[in-house]
This record gives C-alpha cells, sequence and structure tokens, in this order.
C-alpha cells in the first residue's frame, strides 16, 4: 500500500508510534536532567570557588560550558515540548500528515524524527 494515496496512518501505527515517542520523552527527559544537572553544578561539591588563586581563563571556560549545557538544555525542552505536540496529533489521528502537502510522511523518517510535520518533499521546497 503506497503511503501516497493514504489519508492517515492505521489505529496500529499510531499505537506503534505513541510507543516510540514515549520512549523518546523518556529518554529526552532523563537527558535533560543530566544537562540541569551539569548547568546548575549539583555534582560540585570541590573548593574551586574558595580558591584564592586568580583563575580567569578557568572561570572563562566555565561560563561558556554554563552556556552551552543552557543552549542544550533550552534545545532539548523544546524536542520534549515537539514530541508531547506529537502525542497530541496521534489522539487526534493528524499524525504523519504532512502541513504543507497534506501527504503522510514516509513512516521511516517518523521513526528517525517522530515530531516531524513535514515530509521530505515539503521540507526540500523550504
Amino acid at each position: 500500500m503506497g503511503t501516497e494515496n493514504t489519508v492517515r496512518f492505521s489505529d496500529k501505527e499510531l499505537a506503534e508510534f505513541k510507543v516510540l515517542i514515549h520512549e523518546k520523552i523518556e529518554k529526552a527527559q532523563h537527558d535533560l536532567e543530566l544537562i540541569k544537572s551539569a548547568y546548575m553544578n549539583d555534582g560540585d561539591n570541590g573548593t574551586d570557588d574558595t580558591s584564592p588563586t586568580f583563575k580567569a581563563f578557568d572561570e572563562g571556560s566555565a561560563v561558556m560550558s554554563k552556556e552551552s549545557n543552557s543552549q542544550l538544555a533550552i534545545r532539548q525542552e523544546k524536542f520534549i515540548r515537539d514530541l508531547k505536540n506529537a502525542l497530541i496529533r496521534i489522539e487526534n489521528k493528524s499524525y504523519g500528515v504532512c502541513r504543507v502537502t497534506g501527504k503522510l510522511i514516509n513512516k521511516k523518517r517518523l521513526e528517525l524524527v517522530p515530531h516531524a510535520t513535514l515530509s521530505i518533499e515539503a521540507k526540500n521546497m523550504q
């Protein structure tokens, strides 16, 4: 059966994607916690901040690392939000339909990028 002529995925296929997305959300939330932990320095009980020596380069590096982790956290939060939006589309039975062409997005693409809202065809048009 060609995906081009299908209006939507079957309920069985939607259930499979739902499981996949829940697994991705769980992993993404775990990763986000690790990033936030690194950003907050929760695991750092050292005395580096009380050391009297001048460490401008180290401090600059730490600031850059925190900014990097902050950006990673923001990106991870967006990824989780996109996955949750995909779950809503599954409930609405509109999941996997390209928002530009109205055609079904290739199943392989959705397995790799389960929050995709554009088909490869639409993505290439951008």
